[in-house]
């Protein structure tokens, strides 16, 4: 299963998951639950702790634009991709103006670009990116955006969901105001936690914005030091997916963060290289903007995407994942990520492909 995520659960992830689920008031577990609180900061090298909500990621991005978006905040949403594109609903929903800032979705925001924006509305509080846009598979440069951002006074909202354990991606270190992931792609666990890290400066915007939700599954001030003695959660927490995601931590630096960075940067080399060995186009224009966790590439002509995603399937038993958005119909996607970023699985996508490309030139 070499799909963009969810990618395939490590076995020992998969195993904790199984562990019988206790009271979530229980001392053992809240203990334990702390301590889930404190590795998850360690993974993401960041000063304070980290909140877990209980939901894919994609409710963490809208909970982040609930919380820090105010009805006075204009934002500027850099779009690169089909999920970067879906943020600006969020932000007009909660805020007083959506800037955008655009590039071809084979293309990658350009950092000088930010900065004129950023010149021309000295008004813009809040600048949200996709760091890694998979259906685009594409790497917006983060750190420098961050550093820009920062130079403005802006707030920064980060989805890092399918980029961060994969490569070295940090919230400190970009600048991160607000930096959501997740554990079912790099990290290898299943998709149903949102792993959110916030900022000092950014935990007192959203206790000053009375829109902010409180009370509610989208409130990130309800999990605001939820691992403290005596706190109570907001909600019960998933308690077999916060084993699974314990059991994900635990092989991460069992392994070694530079380690896990490296073999998903030599799988996906090993992909590009071989696509171009076989006369495939990559669909970024440039290969530095290729992503070390997802590999895109144009669809060969004479064929269709679903036709060629189904022949790999069928005679190779490889699952790769299709295009999305502006991209669907035009790429296939090979995702790098977690268990699936090895390089034997890029090897054998590219000879099942150069196979089926050989035998059969149209569909």
């Amino acid at each position: 299963m070499l799909t963009t995520g969810p990618v395939p659960v490590y076995p020992e992830v998969l195993q904790a998951m199984g562990r019988p689920v206790i009271y979530d008031y229980h001392p053992a577990f809240q203990t334990y639950y702390a301590n889930v609180i404190d590795k998850l900061r360690l993974a993401m090298r960041t000063r304070l702790a980290p909140v877990i909500m209980q939901g894919e990621a994609i409710l963490g991005i809208e909970a982040a634009a609930a919380a820090l978006i105010g009805k006075s905040d204009i934002v500027l949403n850099l779009v690169s991709g089909v999920y970067g594109k879906g943020f600006a609903a969020w932000a007009a929903r909660y805020g007083k103006e959506v800037v955008e800032l655009a590039v071809p979705f084979d293309e990658v925001i350009d950092t000088e670009a930010v900065r004129q924006v950023l010149r021309r509305r000295p008004e813009i509080t809040v600048v949200s990116v996709c760091h890694h846009d998979t259906p685009s598979g594409t790497l917006n440069p983060l750190a420098e955006i961050g550093k820009v951002v920062a130079e403005h006074g802006a707030y920064l909202i980060v989805d890092a969901v399918s980029s961060f354990a994969g490569l070295d991606v940090h919230p400190d270190a970009v600048d991160a105001d607000i930096f959501i992931t997740s554990p079912s792609k790099c990290l290898g666990a299943s998709p149903g936690l949102s792993l959110i890290s916030v900022s000092e400066r950014a935990w007192q915007k959203i206790e000053a914005n009375g829109d902010a939700p409180r009370g509610s599954f989208l409130s990130l001030l309800g999990w605001k030091d939820a691992s403290e003695p005596g706190r109570s959660f907001p909600v019960t927490p998933s308690i077999s997916e916060i084993y699974g995601l314990d059991a994900a931590l635990d092989r991460y630096f069992s392994e070694g963060a530079e380690n896990v960075w490296a073999r998903h940067a030599q799988t996906a080399a090993i992909m590009r290289d071989g696509l171009r060995q076989i006369g495939v186009q990559l669909w970024p224009k440039r290969e530095e903007w290729c992503a070390p966790t997802t590999t895109a590439f144009r669809v060969p002509e004479g064929w269709s995407d679903a036709a060629l995603r189904d022949r790999l399937l069928d005679d190779h038993g490889i699952l790769v994942s299709l295009g999305r958005g502006e991209t669907a119909g035009k790429v296939l996607r090979v995702g790098h990520m977690g268990s699936s970023a090895e390089p034997s699985f890029a090897r054998a996508a590219v000879k099942a492909l150069d196979e089926i490309l050989s035998n059969r030139t149209s569909t």
